[in-house]
């Protein structure tokens, strides 16, 4: 049933096409509405006016990170500290897989594509034979969180299981859902994909927190006394997972965060930049760098925008809640989205008509007063599977597994 404070929110912001069609919906069909339209946020409707708002002054300026070299003088030191809170359970683990491998060329989640050549070497596999790796140097398992999204989540939970959770053990395996947003038109109204359903998409890559949180995990944290989340992305088949080294590095550091980077290939790869932001610690995309910041030099002699972000992030949780509370910037994004039209038809237009709204994990690191910014070695923790050809491709990455002697 619909709440009569929704119902009195679809009447106050002239919303009242979403309920043109409910009275022929079906038991089921209604159970699925009413429990979309209860959960909407009428609030992303003001965020859509605000579209036209003035933009904030934004000065950047190099970062200092702690360079391999330095990394190397304090690995022991570093290491232990990072294993003694691994044992400690202090540290969990966040798999971003909501995507589909669509620009693979293939139709199922990302994380099932296979990416092995004499052999079966699944995404998914490759990244918890990672974190085994950790397991086996600690003795201990690290809680694992999956995101997926609506579209994935069940065909994941179910290759998870058929291939026995690669060998992890699957009590310390814990799945939630991406939370979703709606999509808005120009002339300011909810779009619905159907009669029953609202235009959802995934909230952005910085919604993953507060999807842990809807899901209820936080007080499962809690109670599992982790105080340290190292959050990644699906794509990279290479990257090192609550990396002892990092773990304890950062701690040491007393930074709320920490960020795995590597030395970009060129001064105009199309990879963000850790940076800082009028002060505070950041990420520039590769179009707003300016040709004088791409030719600025450091200390060192080298470019000082030379950091490429990995999306491998370590977040302390009690600054994780903080940001939660005080809410994300809504990105606003001009989107083709299919909607059903006055006459309940599918459109899929052909140009964009009407807006989606993302939160962006850089916006979590901008909110933090400080972050470690960790340099790792490209050719052994960089191997991102994003193209079906060209450059961070299928194919760069398995030469790269290859290179560090991974069978495929």
């Amino acid at each position: 049933m619909i709440s009569s404070e929704v119902r009195s929110n679809i009447q106050k912001y002239g919303q009242e096409h979403l309920l043109k069609y409910y009275d022929t919906l079906s038991t089921k069909e209604r159970s699925i509405y009413d429990e979309q339209l209860n959960n909407l946020n009428f609030g992303y409707l003001d965020i859509s006016r605000d579209n036209d708002s003035e933009k904030k002054e934004i000065h950047y300026e190099p970062i200092q990170a702690l360079r391999k070299e330095d990394i190397d003088k304090d690995r022991e030191q570093f290491e232990k500290v990072g294993i003694d809170a691994i044992k400690n359970c202090k540290v969990g683990a966040v798999l971003l897989a909501g995507g589909q491998g669509t620009r693979l060329g293939f139709d199922k989640p990302k994380g099932m594509f296979n990416i092995g050549v004499t052999k079966e070497l699944y995404i998914f596999e490759r990244l918890i034979r990672n974190l085994l790796d950790v397991v086996e140097k600690t003795g201990s398992y690290i809680p694992l969180f999956v995101m997926t999204s609506e579209k994935n989540d069940s065909d994941t939970r179910q290759f998870f299981k058929e291939k026995n959770y690669f060998g992890y053990d699957k009590n310390f395996v814990y799945f939630f859902v991406q939370d979703m947003a709606p999509s808005i038109s120009y002339n300011g109204k909810f779009l619905m994909e159907d009669r029953y359903k609202l235009a959802l998409s995934p909230n952005g890559n910085g919604g993953w927190f507060s999807s842990m949180v809807s899901s209820g995990l936080l007080d499962k944290m809690n109670k599992m006394g982790i105080e340290w989340l190292n959050v990644f992305s699906v794509d990279n088949v290479l990257q090192r997972i609550a990396d002892p080294v990092f773990v304890g590095a950062t701690i040491l550091s007393g930074c709320p965060a920490g960020a795995k980077v590597v030395k970009k290939s060129k001064p105009d790869e199309r990879v963000g930049v850790m940076c800082k932001e009028n002060g505070k610690p950041s990420i520039v995309e590769y179009y707003e760098l300016t040709p004088e910041m791409m030719e600025a030099k450091d200390a060192y002699g080298e470019p000082a925008y030379n950091y490429g972000v990995t999306l491998n992030y370590l977040f302390r949780v009690k600054n994780l809640i903080e940001i939660n509370n005080n809410k994300l910037v809504n990105h606003i994004v001009e989107k083709k989205i299919p909607y059903i039209n006055d006459n309940g038809e599918l459109v899929n237009p052909e140009e964009p008509n009407g807006y989606k709204f993302e939160t962006l994990i850089l916006d979590m690191i901008n909110m933090l007063d400080d972050c470690l910014v960790f340099e790792v070695e490209r050719q052994k923790e960089f191997a991102p599977v994003k193209n079906k050809e060209g450059v961070d491709s299928i194919d760069t990455a398995r030469e790269l597994l290859k290179l560090n002697g991974v069978e495929i």
